[in-house]
């Protein structure tokens, strides 16, 4: 995999313009979503303090918030950091209790100036800093003694990791592979699973319905996430679990892609005999 120092020369996804466009068609039920699968996790957020490490289109700080959370979010893209303000001052305009601002997580002095949280989240985000290694070794500084870490990577792949390697650097390297990779693959996955929905005599459009419960998100915004979003690094659960057992984490809830590249989901929680 490449450093963080190997990706500053190459072009990184524009996660916020994505995300910018996904809030323009946020509803009520996708933020609803976004609790209950925080809820699902976490349990009863009220007066915890949270800390959304890459906090995208701002929409699970926002849930964290309406579950009663004291809420600090951040991103290193500008556009995203502008796209959870944007929430914010749709939801929350005059409380104090949830900040906003942009961050390096590679940023280890930035992360020890944070203070510290009961609930570190960063879904999705640490595999496309460019140093997903150092990413997770810094993402628990700021968390409490018996806190929990709560993060999400995607999984590891023999083949299919070095293709879509591949897909997202010459998406964001070449306009042409833009257009051809997000027309290809919108035709490709709706093909796919309008064939696969008829085969097994389900409504087509269900699928599209449902998708907005996984986490409150869209369908069409998450794929042009997956297919550009770059840097792009994976690895397998157990690699996540050695990493944190050594540190003297202790694993509570674990979610796997079963074999496939989403994202294997994680919650730790930081032992007492855990390094300050």
């Amino acid at each position: 995999m490449k450093s963080s120092n190997d990706v500053k020369h190459e072009k990184r996804f524009d996660f916020g313009k994505n995300w910018s466009s996904f809030l323009d068609n946020l509803t009520d039920e996708q933020i609803n979503n976004a609790k209950e699968e925080l809820a699902r996790w976490l349990g009863d957020l009220h007066g915890k303090t949270f800390l959304d490490a890459g906090s995208g289109s701002g929409i699970h700080s926002l849930a964290a918030k309406m579950m009663g959370a004291k809420v600090y979010s951040f991103d290193y893209d500008p556009q995203s950091v502008a796209c959870t303000k944007a929430l914010k001052e749709r939801f929350f305009p005059d409380d104090p209790n949830w900040k906003i601002e942009q961050g390096n997580v590679l940023d280890q002095s930035y992360m020890e100036n944070l203070g510290k949280f009961d609930i570190v989240y960063s879904w999705g985000v640490l595999h496309h800093t460019g140093n997903m290694w150092k990413a997770l070794e810094y993402i628990t500084i700021p968390l409490k003694k018996q806190g929990k870490l709560y993060i999400a990577i995607y999984n590891t792949q023999v083949y299919w990791t070095k293709y879509w390697t591949y897909v997202k650097r010459t998406y964001n390297s070449n306009i042409v592979m833009r257009y051809f990779w997000t027309i290809f693959y919108v035709i490709f996955n709706t093909t796919k699973g309008a064939i696969k929905d008829i085969v097994m005599l389900k409504n087509p459009l269900t699928r599209y319905k449902e998708y907005k419960k996984n986490r409150g998100m869209s369908i069409y915004y998450d794929l042009i996430d997956w297919i550009g979003g770059y840097p792009f690094e994976t690895a397998k659960p157990e690699e996540i679990f050695d990493f944190y057992r050594k540190k003297n984490f202790i694993l509570e809830k674990l979610y796997t892609a079963n074999g496939g590249l989403a994202c294997n989901e994680f919650l730790f929680s930081k032992s007492s005999q855990c390094a300050e």
